[in-house]
């Protein structure tokens, strides 16, 4: 590896910055139960804290998504939130309105055949930007459950078009300086449409939205087999990727450990990214995010141990020989275009990794550094008294 190399990829690193989710932290678990882990975050400063912690140790985590309603008790001061955040090293995010989980939310939000639901909802979101004004955020993730399970049970059509005017309202309302994600899921909660299935969907109502709308790539949230660094590529050349959800999948939106199941996967999407800059000269403004639910290993270890993976895969994707790649696709060199992008996937990046750490004064291994620690069990004996001391019941914990 040439010296000119691993600077680029040196200056990479120190550009690449990852949002962590304030619900990562948070006790988590499936449809059918929730599972407790001792040292899980029971407040938003437990959350604050665990972010602050995973950015110290890579280095690369300075702002933290929080849910509304999960991150601000009523009648909070916003400023009071994002203070804590600042007191652990770190800055309030996306700002992620909750439209799914009152009961009013049962039938949809924004599409609800209801209107009281609709505008709740609205209302919301509205709320919801005003608290980025207030904690100094500059995006607003939009997720939405909504959907149908049956056949003939809604105006789909009717739908699209309370959804359209909804998100042109809460654009209208943005201050100048803040970004609209749309999110897009194929299916679940609801099982026979989804009301944003899939990115040109998004993308449709990212501009009907406005200017300031983009669309938001979780990487579970497609169907198998979808290729989903074509969707990357063609969203960049239109102006309209914002960002991604990293996590990854076996069989749908399973919310796992970036890179465990496919990691050459994640390659190929940042791949394309260092692509579009070499064919274009331009650095696009993309909000890289964490969703993820950890219900089984400990959450301070999944958390380092993705941002570890990000990184090795994202400085991997830097050392791909554009020139050469270019070359070989002019010439139709199939086998050898493949081979180059192998190459560099198939680097062993760490020794570089911990060269950039240690110019950087972070540990050389993040996930061995708490490993070793004892922080994870001290935590959890810490918070087990805290949550004790404030009334709080939490089940027991093998974890």
């Amino acid at each position: 590896m040439t010296d000119a190399l691993a600077r680029n990829v040196f200056k990479a690193l120190d550009n690449f910055k990852i949002e962590l989710p304030s619900w990562g932290f948070a006790d988590t678990g499936t449809r059918f139960g929730k599972f407790f882990q001792a040292a899980a975050a029971s407040t938003v400063e437990d959350k604050f804290h665990d972010a602050g912690l995973v950015n110290k140790l890579t280095g690369c985590c300075p702002t933290v998504a929080v849910h509304v309603l999960w991150d601000f008790k009523p009648g909070q001061n916003p400023k009071e939130v994002a203070k804590l955040a600042r007191k652990h090293g770190v800055r309030v995010g996306s700002i992620n309105p909750n439209v799914f989980q009152d009961q009013v939310y049962k039938f949809g939000s924004f599409c609800s055949p209801n209107p009281k639901a609709r505008q709740e909802a609205l209302k919301h979101a509205l709320d919801c930007v005003k608290i980025g004004k207030e904690t100094g955020s500059d995006l607003l993730s939009m997720w939405l459950a909504d959907g149908t399970n049956y056949p003939g049970q809604d105006s789909i059509l009717r739908r699209k078009h309370d959804l359209e005017k909804a998100l042109q309202k809460i654009h209208a309302a943005m201050p100048k300086s803040m970004t609209m994600l749309v999110e897009y899921k194929p299916f679940e909660p609801a099982f026979y449409h989804t009301d944003i299935a899939d990115w040109g969907m998004a993308a449709a109502f990212a501009r009907a939205a406005g200017k300031r709308a983009k669309v938001l790539v979780d990487t579970g949230h497609h169907l198998p087999g979808c290729n989903i660094e074509h969707i990357v590529a063609f969203l960049l050349d239109e102006g309209l990727l914002g960002g991604f959800h990293f996590n990854d999948r076996k069989y749908a939106d399973d919310d796992l450990t970036l890179g465990s199941i496919d990691p050459y996967a994640v390659f190929r999407i940042f791949d394309q990214i260092a692509q579009y800059q070499f064919e274009t000269g331009k650095r696009p403004a993309i909000a890289y995010m964490v969703d993820q639910s950890h219900n089984l290993k400990p959450k301070l270890e999944a958390m380092v141990q993705t941002v570890d993976e990000a990184q090795k895969l994202f400085a991997k994707s830097h050392l791909v020989d554009r020139k050469s790649l270019a070359m070989a696709q002019k010439q139709m060199d199939i086998v050898g275009a493949e081979r180059i992008l192998r190459d560099a996937y198939e680097t062993d990046v760490r020794g570089l990794l911990a060269e950039w750490r240690l110019t950087h004064d972070l540990p050389v291994d993040p996930v061995a550094e708490l490993r070793s620690s004892g922080l994870i069990a001290k935590l959890g004996k810490d918070r087990a008294a805290a949550r004790k001391a404030r009334g709080e019941v939490q089940a027991a914990s093998y974890a």
